[in-house]
């Protein structure tokens, strides 16, 4: 006899909430609470993740390209990713030294005459016009030094810049050329981004500007996720074929770029609704309706009537206030009347005697 009260007792603990009427027990829910929130009307529009920091790489000297980067492969801020052939570079920057070694030792012989010719001059064994041509002869000479000294800083510049660096750590994204090809000033060699710099750039219609501010933290969802995003700019972009502004938000997520994700804009002024969990609906053929727990612990179903939402809140407007305890959990069972049991967390209720 107490094994089939005990069976009776285990099995009752599974029924749904109509079963516990039937057997005189309460029907275990969980409950959360109706209360006054600022909430606008919303829609979501198209967006995209991409780097803030993407750039194509263009080759800034004429020559060969000798080595590229392969395709993936990251790096860091100043790392070399490709290189130019510099061997005509480096000839003429030996000419250059050659030459200014060759001004230097004559600039060095100018200098010898001109304090020998002032000393002669000094006794009367030097004319004044010797001393003139030699010093002309110098400053032509130290002129002449100046030129190729910037010659040779010219050729030094361009030798460093056979060296293609990344302006930023990153990834090489893609390679335009192939080691061995031949390339001009300005040929874009690769394609660069930083993928731990990341926004998201999204589009929306040109009437709802005005509800959205810089520094507003909209919802980015991506897939089944929602991911809060601050909106770092704004931009007006309507033309006459498009009426729309472009966003820009900043994302510390680690997404791929080019990830499509949307982004949830308010479509109107924020306004203080009362609003309940979603999951408090219950959707019959009646039309919706939330169950109230009264100070009884007895559920009042109350038919409402649905407004704006929020990600997981839901306005409401029916017999309702702020405060009141709804069911969240079980409340798809319930009937008007029905005493039931709140538990926390979802976890059961304890067994009665």
């Amino acid at each position: 006899m107490n094994r089939i009260v005990i069976a009776l007792l285990a099995t009752a603990l599974f029924l749904p909430g109509a079963a516990f009427a039937q057997f005189g027990q309460a029907a275990p829910v969980e409950v959360d609470q109706a209360r006054l929130v600022a909430m606008a009307p919303t829609m979501q529009v198209a967006g995209t993740v991409l780097s803030r920091s993407d750039a194509f790489l263009s080759a800034e000297v004429e020559g060969r390209l000798l080595e590229i980067a392969e395709v993936g492969e990251r790096f860091a801020a100043d790392d070399v990713l490709a290189r130019i052939e510099d061997t005509r570079l480096q000839l003429r920057a030996e000419e250059l030294e050659a030459e200014i070694s060759s001004v230097q030792a004559r600039l060095k012989f100018l200098d010898a005459e001109l304090a020998r010719y002032q000393s002669l001059a000094e006794s009367n064994l030097a004319s004044r016009t010797q001393i003139d041509q030699t010093r002309s002869e110098r400053d032509v000479a130290q002129s002449g030094l100046r030129v190729a000294r910037s010659r040779l800083a010219q050729v030094a510049d361009q030798i460093e810049r056979t060296r293609i660096r990344a302006p930023f750590p990153g990834v090489v994204a893609q390679r335009l050329v192939q080691a061995g090809e031949r390339v001009a000033t300005g040929t874009q060699i690769m394609r660069i981004y930083n993928p731990n710099d990341l926004e998201v750039v999204a589009r929306a219609p040109l009437s709802y500007y005005r509800f959205v501010q810089t520094g507003d933290e909209l919802a980015v969802r991506v897939g089944e996720d929602v991911i809060p995003a601050p909106l770092r700019t704004l931009v007006s972009q309507g033309t006459e074929q498009s009426h729309v502004f472009e966003l820009r938000l900043t994302m510390q997520e680690n997404l791929p770029v080019g990830q499509a994700v949307r982004v949830t804009i308010p479509t109107a002024d924020v306004r203080e609704v009362l609003a309940v969990p979603r999951d408090a609906l219950v959707l019959r053929g009646d039309g919706a309706s939330v169950y109230v727990i009264d100070a009884e612990n007895t559920a009042r179903r109350v038919s409402v009537a649905v407004g704006i939402g929020s990600e997981n809140m839901i306005e409401v407007r029916g017999a309702i206030q702020p405060g009141d305890r709804v069911v969240i959990r079980g409340n798809e069972r319930l009937r008007a009347g029905q005493e039931v049991q709140v538990i926390e967390g979802g976890a059961e209720p304890a067994a009665s005697a």
